[in-house]
């Protein structure tokens, strides 16, 4: 962490706040997220050079409404509020705010006062379709405060204290839709508040390696590597840092996708010449999986497996006292407990894959305060091979909840085929990267009748899901162009036996979700 040099974000309650985190990190400024009723000692530990306030779902009059915390103020350094965060100031510091006629949801027109702040003037036009989602709104300033921009539900959609440095915003600037947000919020943290934009992948990377080799010493550390970009990015990190003392353990479940085991086992240990301990446990998973249909049971089935075969693998290497995983920010968030302590039993939720509460590790987790796009930027400057850097996000049960069903080894052979054919095509059209965000072949349970070679047949079918998304907490399906979708679809049928019909699914999450069980 950085401290002196860092911006710290209060959660209120908006399902965007995550978003401002990661729009600061993009700035190259370094930025932690609390909510707003954590102690203040592990807030103020930072240091920080400002505060942003994020947005909420409640009313500032409410009796259980969240409150500013008194050090925010205390502190004497700038203060952004985003909507509900921009009404809390205001109420806090002798403004009014109160119920506006009606609401302001969606995408709006916001003209901007006047350029002569540091807030808005590096912007250049007065006028900004921003994102609005809001009920309340600000009747009355606080004493000391400008108008800065208003919209037409919204006479007060931006306000400043510029001597003090607090400033308002009834938008939300974190989000696509608000045009030039990101330069806002870059504008807020480096000139209002005067950090250094020195939050760089070579940076992270040097401190902690530093702070692994402190905590580590000469102990030995284990690894779970699964091949995803997490779990690789963290196991090159802690090499770097402490060498032949790491250990990784790679678990082939017989539920990754084509070459999958045979590319982890050849990067980790032939390339990057890392300890690797690869346990092929394909039968034990398969056999454990036999006659399971419900999805859920099978991520109980093959989360309880993996334990168990980690587990007999941990008991074999003895004096390992740090496991070393890939826990990413957004976890970290979710658990709501971003200061936890890190020598602690292990819950089923790390992305070890779950282990068991009596196997006592002190945990090593070099990429707890990443995004997942810094953990891409870290593995990249950490020269990981670009296909691991890059891989498509995969779930923890892999191919298990893609054969929709009974998973069987022909089962699962029909599916990697199909999916080794689509990523293929997807790869050659240069659409892995920026046109889609994530995509797989699906093998369903049911057959369809079909003619090939004169002959009736009745066979598999194959479902293509292949989406667009930020964040991967909504997502669209990818508009691919036909020609290619046709040539998908032709090689699957012709080149994967038992497979006779392909579809697209054309479903956003919301409803639907992106995998299919």
């Amino acid at each position: 962490m950085t401290k002196g040099n860092a911006i710290v974000v209060l959660d209120f309650g908006s399902q965007y706040t995550q978003l401002i985190a990661r729009r600061v990190r993009e700035a190259r400024v370094y930025c932690e997220l609390f909510p707003w009723d954590v102690p203040s000692d592990k807030v103020l530990a930072l240091n920080p050079r400002g505060f942003i306030l994020s947005g909420g779902p409640a009313s500032v009059y409410a009796s259980d409404a969240p409150r500013l915390p008194d050090y925010v103020l205390a502190q004497g350094v700038p203060v952004l509020g985003i909507c509900y965060g921009m009404q809390l100031l205001a109420h806090h510091l002798g403004g009014r705010v109160a119920p506006a006629v009606k609401g302001e949801y969606g995408s709006a027109e916001v003209r901007l006062v006047d350029l002569d702040n540091p807030l808005f003037g590096s912007l250049g036009s007065r006028k900004l379709r921003v994102w609005m989602s809001h009920g309340d709104r600000i009747e009355m300033l606080p004493p000391g405060f400008d108008a800065l921009a208003y919209s037409t539900n919204s006479p007060l959609a931006a306000m400043g204290d510029l001597t003090r440095g607090f400033y308002g915003l009834q938008f939300h600037p974190e989000v696509a839709h608000t045009d030039r947000g990101q330069e806002i919020l870059r504008s807020f943290v480096v000139e209002v508040c005067g950090c250094v934009p020195d939050w760089t992948p070579a940076v992270f990377i040097e401190r902690e390696m530093a702070a692994i080799r402190a905590r580590v010493g000469k102990e030995r550390v284990i690894c779970g590597l699964s091949g995803g970009v997490d779990s690789a990015v963290t196991a090159m990190l802690v090499h770097k840092a402490v060498g032949d003392q790491l250990t990784c353990v790679f678990v082939n479940t017989g539920l990754m996708r084509r070459g999958e085991p045979e590319q982890v086992v050849r990067t980790f240990r032939e390339k990057l010449g890392m300890r690797l301990v690869p346990v092929d446990a394909t039968e034990e998973f398969l056999s454990a999986l036999r006659g399971v249909v419900d999805p859920e049971r099978k991520r109980r089935v093959i989360g309880e497996r993996f334990i168990r075969v980690f587990e007999n693998e941990a008991n074999k290497l003895r004096g390992m006292r740090f496991l070393a995983q890939g826990t990413l920010y957004p976890d970290v968030i979710e658990s709501r407990g971003p200061e936890r302590q890190v020598a602690v039993r292990i819950k089923t939720h790390h992305n070890v894959g779950g282990l068991p509460a009596d196997m006592k590790f002190e945990l090593v987790e070099p990429l707890r305060y990443l995004f997942k796009d810094e953990v891409r930027a870290v593995g990249e400057a950490l020269s990981l091979p670009h296909e691991i850097v890059w891989r498509q996000p995969f779930p923890g049960p892999g191919l298990a909840v893609r054969v929709v069903g009974e998973v069987t080894w022909e089962r699962l052979e029909t599916l990697r085929a199909a999916d080794a054919i689509l990523l293929e095509e997807l790869r050659d059209a240069k659409l892995l990267r920026g046109a889609t965000q994530q995509a797989f072949a699906v093998l369903l349970p049911v057959r369809s009748v079909g003619v090939m070679g004169d002959g009736r047949t009745y066979q598999h079918v194959i479902a293509i899901r292949a989406v667009t998304t930020e964040d991967f907490m909504t997502a669209d399906w990818a508009r691919l162009d036909y020609d290619l979708l046709a040539s998908v679809s032709n090689r699957i049928v012709n080149e994967v036996a038992q497979v006779n019909r392909v579809v697209y699914d054309i479903t956003s999450k919301p409803p639907a979700t992106i995998e299919w069980e």
